[in-house]
């Protein structure tokens, strides 16, 4: 536990480091503290500060920085969070209004990015059934079938199916015209029971085929249903603390290429209330060491379906990106929910 003054010199210490982005000494913390401290007594407080781990001093500076666990019990303990300006809130309240909600994804994160300067990222809704607009079929090889499925969205999955015998391509175009003539645009839950009625007047292997086509087109729809939408990546290369760390933001950026790290992540969130704050090793991806990710649920109709995330270096005006992604996940909400 630390004491009142304690905690004041920790909370300037942290708010001029966030502002400047240099080590704070005896002296900044004296003048912006308010407290009549002499600098010896500063510098004490520091000292234990230092052996809490809440601080540490870089180099030979004669100034200090926070830690991780120093931002983390400022975030939880002394943040004072500013609420966001009429004119913030009239930018979301225009940009996020209902009308197509794929829309409203991409122009979720692209508000995130451009009022808070970092990567703005959403998690878009789980399709609640997979549906498609047609499927393929190529023969690959000895038992082997490629399986081309086209979403209503336009999306393309393949998948290979191994089959119980060898297929002409003549059979596989007749199952897949038949497939496409009858089930087209339907959901899959809906075609799985249908198959079991209509298809006992196709040959059994035939049936087999399109079963297996069936089950594959599910999986993989329902597998990449869950996209991530990332906005603003390039403004992380404005940040100081970043740019001369192009090492560290390499890896940041395979990991937006990659997606199922950042899902992964954003998924505790999801099941949370309110704002997350993971900050450094808290994110629980080697690659995210020098960042922070502020988190916020988004519901439609009452249900919680996705998530909003700034991320940004450790050294963000925590103060000022929250209130930005809970106004953010509210406004979504009540967009999505109305559409």
């Amino acid at each position: 536990m630390l004491n009142k003054r304690a905690q004041i010199l920790l909370k300037t210490l942290v708010e001029r480091y966030i502002s400047e982005g240099q080590p704070v000494g005896s002296r900044s913390l004296s003048k912006f503290s308010g407290l009549d401290l002499s600098a010896a007594t500063i510098r004490n407080v520091m000292a234990d500060l230092e052996e809490m781990g809440l601080v540490a001093s870089p180099h030979a500076s004669a100034g200090r920085i926070p830690t991780h666990q120093g931002y983390r019990f400022f975030v939880d303990t002394l943040l004072v969070v500013k609420p966001l300006d009429v004119i913030q809130i009239h930018q979301l309240e225009d940009q996020l209004h209902p009308d197509n909600p794929s829309r409203l994804i991409s122009s979720a994160s692209q508000l995130l990015a451009e009022l808070t300067r970092f990567a703005g990222v959403v998690v878009s809704p789980k399709r609640n059934s997979a549906i498609f607009r047609y499927i393929e079929f190529m023969s690959l090889s000895e038992k082997r079938v490629l399986l081309i499925i086209v979403t209503p969205e336009g999306d393309v999955q393949n998948r290979v199916l191994f089959t119980d015998r060898n297929y002409s391509q003549s059979e596989l175009t007749e199952a897949a015209n038949f497939i496409n003539r009858n089930y087209a645009g339907c959901a899959i839950d809906e075609i799985r029971t249908r198959l079991q009625s209509e298809l006992k007047q196709l040959r059994q292997d035939m049936t087999s085929l399109m079963t297996a086509a069936i089950d594959a087109g599910d999986a993989a729809i329902r597998e990449n249903s869950e996209a991530v939408i990332v906005a603003g990546e390039r403004k992380l290369l404005d940040v100081q603390d970043l740019s001369s760390n192009m090492a560290s933001l390499k890896k940041l950026f395979d990991l937006f290429e990659r997606k199922t790290a950042l899902l992964q992540l954003l998924e505790f969130s999801r099941k949370a209330e309110g704002v997350q704050i993971f900050i450094g090793e808290e994110c629980g991806v080697v690659t995210m060491d020098e960042f922070s990710v502020v988190t916020a649920p988004y519901r439609v109709d009452g249900k919680m379906v996705g998530t909003v995330a700034v991320i940004g270096p450790t050294r963000m005006a925590y103060e000022r990106v929250i209130p930005v992604v809970d106004m953010t996940a509210r406004l979504l909400s009540s967009a999505l929910s109305l559409h």
